[in-house]
């Protein structure tokens, strides 16, 4: 397949690389760029979530995004979301809960709470429920998970949770 340069906003930052036709946005994050938060679960058909990742500010599943797709959109991954050491208060609710079991699902879960929480910091279970249904974890039956997401969401959007 013929290589064509593309440009990717990723995190805040513009990378410049080559990707194939056929690149996933989650081969070219993973493999060209080094972003490895993102997950290969599923081989490509977008049934487990672990590849999740915002792409102008939605989460989607980036196995099932052609690369030069996300050409010229803002895109974040996990890596994107704590500042140093300080981790971004999803992250820190997923650990405070014990939300965190084998961690393979964590990145793709995180980053669907975060486009949830972000269209909508005040979700009710159901929705919570329903923003997550896309994103497969076998170890920890989801109570621990969709407790951490609501513990999130009492204090989502107040300066003092996201600085």
């Amino acid at each position: 397949m013929q290589q064509q340069a593309i440009h990717l906003k990723v995190n805040g930052a513009t990378y410049q690389t080559v990707a194939d036709a056929g690149d996933t946005l989650l081969h070219v994050l993973r493999e060209k760029l080094n972003f490895t938060g993102a997950k290969q679960g599923c081989d490509g058909t977008g049934e487990c979530g672990a590849c999740t990742i915002l792409m102008q500010g939605k989460a989607v599943n980036s196995c099932l995004v052609l690369a030069i797709n996300a050409v010229d959109k803002e895109i974040v991954t996990i890596e994107g979301l704590a500042k140093g050491t300080d981790l971004h208060p999803v992250q820190r609710a997923f650990l405070e809960y014990g939300a965190v079991q084998c961690g393979f699902c964590t990145p793709g879960m995180i980053m669907s709470t975060k486009a949830l929480l972000d269209e909508n910091p005040n979700p009710a279970r159901e929705e919570i429920i329903a923003a997550i249904r896309g994103n497969l974890c076998r170890c920890t039956g989801y109570v621990k998970i969709v407790e951490a997401i609501e513990h999130a969401a009492e204090n989502y959007g107040k300066k003092e949770t996201l600085e």
